[in-house]
This record gives C-alpha cells, structure tokens and sequence, in this order.
C-alpha cells in the first residue's frame, strides 16, 4: 500500500471531520506557550520572568498530562478530555487577565501553571485512537500504523507552524492579550468537540485486557523519554532566541512566524516518513534524524538577521518531524496495550518539560549573552541528543525484534 493509499484509507476509516477536529483542537497548546512568552516578557520587561511563565505552563502540562493519560486509560477519554478542555480554556483567560492587572509576576508564574496543568494533549491522545480505529484493517494494520503515526507526527509539527504563525498575526493586528483569548476559544470549541467524537469511545471499548504488572518504565522507554526530553529543549531554546533576535531587530511581533518556519520543513519531512522503507528501522531513524540535528543546529551560533534565521531554522525543520515519528512509534510499541495513553502523554510530557528547560535557560542567558547565548543551549541540546542516540541503539532495536505489546493483544482477540 503506498503512502497516499494509506492516508487515504486512514482518512476514511476515521472521518475528515474527526482529521480537522483533532487538528485545530491542538493549536491552542501551540499558542498558549508562545502567547505565554509574550505576554508576561511584555507586561514585566524581563525575558526571563516570560520564559519562567512559559515554562511554567510546559512543565505543569509535563506533568499533568500523562496523569490525565493514565486516567483516560481507565475511564475513556470524553470525561477527560472534556473537563481538561473547559478548565484549561479558562485558565488562559485567567492568566490574560492577572497579566493585565500588573500583579506579582509570582502569581501570573502560577497562573500559567495552572491553566498548562489543564490543558490537554490532544496529538498524543489522537495516537491512541488509531490502534482501534485501525483495528479491522487486517495484514494491512502494520502499515497503517506507520501512516498514522506519520500523519500524527506532520500534524502536531503543522500545529506548531499554524499555531504560532496565527498567534503571530493576532499580535501584530491586536496584542498577545487578545491572541491568548482566541487561544483560549479554540480549545473551548474544538477541545470540546474532540472529546465528544465518536473515536473517544473506542480507546475504551476496544482496551484490551493487559497485565497489570506490566511495567511502562523500561529502559528503551526511559531513553526516549530523555530523548523527547532534549527535542523539547531544542524548541524551547529556538523560540526563546528567535523572539530575541526579532524584539532586538525591531519586530517583535514576528517571532511566531518566524518560530513556524520551524515546522515547515518538518510537516514535508513527516508526511514523507510513510514512504520509508521497513529496513530502514525506527531506531536507525532516530539515530540520522539526531545526528541531523546536531550538524545542522550549528549554524544557529552565527544568525544575526531574521532573514537567515528564517533560512536555518526552516532546514533544521527537515530532522525534526522524523526525529519524533520515530520516538513515539517505537514508545508505542514498548509499552503495555493496556498503558499506551500514559506512554504517549508521557512523551509528550517530557517534551514540554524540555521546552521549559529550554526556555528558561535560554531566556537567561539571552538576558546575558542576547539570541546567541539562547541558541548555544539549542546547539548542546543537539548534540546531546545525537550521543544518547548513538549510545541507545541496542535497547532501541531490541524493542524492534519485540512484536508490539498491543499487536500481539490484537491477534490474540481477533
């Protein structure tokens, strides 16, 4: 089946309204760290107290969401999704309006916790579903999984292109206040309306019964999670030093579109992992994608104009999808059938723990050392990613010669 004929299939299988649906409901979660930046870096002078907040959000959304993962595991993902929609949209608005009244920037720190605590992780949540939605497809499953996870991979870096590119408009046009409340809609409406979709039932009915000793902390997951842990990073660090260079080059505004080059060459890159061929192995993939990385961050340590920093940042985009289809499939393929929602919010999760390490790391030494002390924790980051990479290859492909835990569970119910 070819890569077109699978996303065709796949689109089928779950309806484009379900595609758009999980889409849009993720870019509120793109916005809101961006937006957060913004908005507490412009009410407060610092760099430093923005990227707190932005961390702040991340690292209470790390760690709130593989708990509501976990939880969606047990009771389904509606009730989850729904309550984390509404508590999360008004978390924002709340966190616009303590920036507006000039309180302790302590306080709007906590708000910002808060309102990322709640806020769901509808891409890693959309994963789960496409292993029971996928789940009478036959032979043809494995290969649809591979398209899936491809598609969910261009589809979050597509997010984090739309998300901070229409925050960057709404910005110009009005102010990060007013681009936080059109965030905050967004996943009012379309959060909502992911939770309410049919698909939600099926991670549920379709749940197959697993071993409740079955560990999820293995030692191939734990390198991933440090590896998703480091990519985070790197978009944190990137956004931080982006918003930098622009606010010294005068236009501010357009960090966020400038930041979403990022994700253009990673949509191309993600959508075409589905043409991979099988021997060319996850944790081979992640090994290139990593190197890849580390080779071409470099160049960041020498942009000093939005011109090259669009032309960098858009071919260091190329790695990145790539680099995190290949985590998350080999994450879904180590855990338990009956742990896949913790496992992908869990990776998830330590991405967002990574964008807060690198946002506040590199909003302080930005503060020191301006855009070029913020990219040298992108360059590390990097380069660290491509040693944990290189040094993980045997636990990585013992996952690979390892049947999926949840196919396995599949043809044994079939």
């Amino acid at each position: 089946m070819s890569p077109l004929a699978s996303y065709r299939r796949l689109f089928t299988l779950a309806g484009p309204l379900y595609v758009v649906v999980a889409f849009v409901g993720r870019l509120p979660l793109a916005m809101g760290q961006m937006g957060t930046l913004l908005l507490v870096a412009g009410t407060t002078g610092s760099y430093g107290v923005g990227g707190a907040a932005a961390g702040a959000l991340a690292v209470a959304n790390a760690v709130g969401s593989p708990i509501a993962g976990s939880l969606a595991d047990r009771v389904g993902q509606r009730p989850v999704v729904l309550v984390q929609s509404v508590v999360g949209g008004l978390g924002l608005l709340v966190l616009v309006a303590l920036a507006d009244a000039g309180v302790s920037p302590v306080l709007v720190v906590a708000s910002a916790a808060l309102a990322g605590a709640a806020m769901p992780q509808i891409g890693p949540l959309a994963r789960v579903r496409w292993r029971p939605i996928t789940r009478d497809t036959g032979h043809r499953q494995p290969r649809l999984m591979d398209a899936a996870f491809s598609y969910e991979g261009a589809a979050d870096e597509a997010s984090f292109v739309l998300g901070p590119a229409l925050l960057g408009l709404v910005v110009v046009l009005a102010s990060p206040q007013v681009a936080l409340v059109v965030a905050a809609s967004v996943l009012l409406v379309f959060g909502c309306w992911f939770a309410l979709h049919h698909t939600a039932r099926l991670t549920l009915a379709h749940r197959p019964d697993g071993s409740p000793g079955a560990r999820l902390l293995t030692a191939a997951f734990v390198v991933l999670l440090v590896a998703q842990l480091l990519i985070g990073v790197v978009f944190g660090s990137v956004q931080t030093g982006t918003t930098v260079l622009a606010t010294v080059s005068g236009q501010p505004g357009i960090a966020g579109l400038v930041h979403a080059s990022l994700g253009v060459g990673s949509v191309v890159a993600g959508l075409a992992v589905a043409a991979l061929p099988a021997r060319f192995g996850y944790p081979a993939r992640v090994l290139t994608a990593a190197a890849g990385l580390a080779v071409l961050s470099v160049p960041l340590l020498v942009t000093d104009t939005i011109a090259r920093l669009v032309v960098v940042v858009l071919v260091l985009g190329f790695v990145v999808a790539p680099y995190m289809i290949s985590v998350f499939m080999l994450g879904e393929r180590a855990a338990p059938a009956e742990k896949v929602g913790a496992a992908m919010t869990l990776l998830a999760g330590a991405t967002g723990i990574g964008y807060a390490v690198g946002s506040a790391s590199a909003g302080r030494l930005a503060d020191l050392h301006g855009h070029s002390g913020a990219f040298a924790v992108t360059v590390g980051a990097a380069l660290t990613a491509a040693l944990l990479a290189a040094a993980g290859q045997p636990l990585l492909r013992r996952v690979t010669r390892a049947e999926p835990e949840a196919a396995r569970t599949d043809l044994a119910t079939a």
